[in-house]
C-alpha cells in the first residue's frame, strides 16, 4: 500500500496532566472517526506546560500513566501512534521524550530529543533546555505496512544531517512534534518543514500545541504536512484542531526520479577530508 492518512493533533496543554492526557485520547478518538487516520501524532509535551519550570514536576517513568493511556489507546483505535513529547524520568536524568506505539498497543520506538533548545536573542527570548534536561544519543525510525517513518522532536529540525540520516535509512516520512515560539515560528517553523523535505524528497511533518496566550511559553501553532515537492498540504491556525493528508509514497519515487539528487550525491566530497575543505 501506497497511500495512508496521517493526523496531526493540535491542542493546549493546561496545569491538569490527567485533563491533558484525557483530552489528547478524545482527539485521537476523532483523528480516527472524522479523518480515517491510520498514523496519528500528538504534539511536543502534551501532557504538561512546556517550560523548564514544569519538566521536572510532571515527569514519568516509560511506561507509566502517560504511555500505558497512549498504549491503550493505539491498540483501541489500531494505529500507530506517535505520542508527541512528554517528560520523562530516567535514572535521575529528565528528558524530553516521544513514544511511538503500534495497532497492537506496543511500544515500537522511543526518541529522546537530541539537540536541546538553548537560544538567547536578545529582548526577544531566552530558553535553556539543558539546565534541567539530558540530550538523547540515539536518531528513531520505525517501519509499519506503509513505510518506515523517523520521529524527531521540534530543535531536532534545525539540524538537516539528521534528516539526511533518516532519508539515508530509507524513511518516508518525517514527524517532528514541536513547539516552536511566537519570536522564531513565524519565521522558520514552516520554512524548516519545506527544507526537510525538498533536501531529502520526502514528507516532513510538524505537529505543535495549540496556542495558549496565558501560557508562561506560548507556542505559534500552525501544523502542517509538506510533501516531497515542497508544498504544504495542509496547515492549522494557531487554535485546537485536527488536519490530516494523505501520505502517498509512490510521489517520493516519481520525485527522485524527476530530481535525482539522492543518487547525485558527491558523498566522497562531503567529509572534513575532502579537498574542497583543504582549499
Amino acid at each position: 500500500m501506497s497511500k495512508f492518512k496521517l493526523a496531526l493533533v493540535q491542542l493546549k496543554a493546561g496545569l491538569d496532566k490527567k485533563e491533558n492526557v484525557s483530552r489528547a485520547l478524545q482527539f485521537i478518538k476523532r483523528a480516527v472517526s472524522e479523518h480515517q487516520a491510520k498514523v496519528v501524532s500528538l504534539p511536543e509535551c502534551f501532557n504538561s506546560p512546556y517550560g523548564t519550570q514544569y519538566f521536572a514536576q510532571y515527569a514519568e517513568s516509560i511506561p507509566g500513566p502517560t504511555t500505558d493511556a497512549l498504549s491503550a489507546a493505539a491498540k483501541e483505535h489500531q494505529i500507530y501512534l506517535i505520542g508527541g513529547s512528554i517528560p520523562e524520568i530516567s535514572e535521575k536524568k529528565l528528558y524530553n521524550t516521544a513514544t511511538v506505539f503500534g495497532p497492537d498497543g506496543r511500544l515500537i520506538a522511543t526518541h529522546r530529543k537530541v539537540h536541546l533548545f538553548d537560544i538567547d536573542i536578545p529582548g526577544k527570548i531566552t530558553f535553556q533546555e539543558s539546565a534541567v534536561l539530558s540530550s538523547g544519543d540515539k536518531f528513531c525510525t520505525f517501519d509499519t505496512e506503509f513505510c518506515k517513518i523517523g520521529v524527531a522532536i521540534c530543535y531536532d529540525i534545525r539540524f538537516a544531517e539528521m534528516a539526511m540520516c533518516y532519508a539515508n535509512a530509507g524513511c518516508s516520512l518525517i514527524v517532528y512534534p514541536g513547539a516552536f515560539n511566537m519570536t522564531t515560528g513565524p519565521k522558520h517553523w514552516t520554512l524548516l518543514q519545506r527544507a526537510r523535505a525538498v533536501d531529502n524528497q520526502l514528507y516532513v511533518a510538524g505537529v505543535s500545541p495549540a496556542r495558549d496566550e496565558q501560557a508562561s511559553y506560548v507556542s505559534y501553532a500552525h501544523s502542517s504536512i509538506v510533501n516531497p515537492w515542497g508544498e504544504v498540504l495542509v496547515e492549522a491556525d494557531e487554535t485546537e484542531q485536527i488536519i490530516a493528508a494523505d501520505i502517498d509514497t509512490s510521489l517520493i519515487e516519481q520525485v527522485r526520479n524527476q530530481i535525482p539528487i539522492m543518487k547525485q550525491r558527491r558523498r566522497d566530497l562531503y567529509t572534513l577530508d575532502s579537498p574542497l575543505m583543504r582549499l
